[in-house]
């Protein structure tokens, strides 16, 4: 492989979109993934073993199915696809949407069960310490909670950013492989192997181990004091 075997304009534009779909993604997948962890380490209530599994499904359904099972859902034939529809005057499947709700579907689980695992090893005391003094819940999640699992929410950060980067097979169902509208990395590289193109595939492959050793590199430094 040489440097001018390889199409530049051709590989930034997987690379662009990968991060904007693993940016936004990731976020979402956060904001749900602590969210909802924190509602359910503190609650216990009939089902919730059952609902603990749904959340967690996505991590070990094979992406396919994944992919399979949101294309029934986003469809025009669902109501929640032509309610989508409605709303945007298009359907999201095969748009660069498409692929941020595969990869906060496929990411969300990650960023769960770390951050669930990490408020429930919160001493309790402390929390209730902070409600006796007349904070509310979200005082309590912010100055005593959150401080306490920065390390875990770091880590769940980077775990739903990799996961959602590398999202190949759910994303490739609903958002498909639409030069400079949907590929993504994972998506190009596929195309370029099979295409025996195997200048870019290792160009797109390098930027993809760049990338993951920054974000790992990121997630090891220690939190602040």
């Amino acid at each position: 492989m040489t440097l001018s075997d390889i199409n530049w304009t051709a590989f930034w534009t997987p690379i662009q979109l990968s991060l904007q779909v693993a940016l936004l993604s990731s976020v979402v997948a956060v904001i749900l993934g602590v969210s909802v962890a924190w509602w359910m380490s503190r609650r216990t209530f009939r089902g919730k073993m059952l609902l603990e599994t749904v959340f967690m499904l996505p991590l070990v359904l094979p992406p396919t199915v994944v992919g399979f099972l949101l294309l029934v859902a986003l469809g025009r034939k669902s109501w929640l696809g032509q309610y989508i529809e409605s709303i945007f005057s298009e359907p999201i499947l095969f748009t660069w949407w498409a692929a941020v709700v595969a990869s906060i579907v496929v990411a969300f689980p990650l960023v769960y069960q770390t951050m669930k695992v990490a408020f429930s090893s919160i001493d309790r005391d402390l929390e209730d310490a902070g409600r006796s003094i007349g904070a509310n819940e979200w005082q309590v999640f912010r100055y005593i909670s959150f401080p306490l699992t920065y390390s875990s929410f770091l880590t769940a950060y980077i775990l739903g950013f990799a996961r959602s980067l590398g999202e190949f097979g759910a994303t490739l169902m609903i958002a498909g492989n639409i030069p400079s509208k949907t590929q993504t990395i994972p998506t190009a590289i596929y195309v370029a192997v099979d295409a025996g193109n195997m200048s870019m595939a290792w160009a797109w492959t390098c930027s993809m181990v760049v990338i993951s050793f920054i974000m790992l590199l990121v997630a090891r430094r220690k939190p602040p004091h």
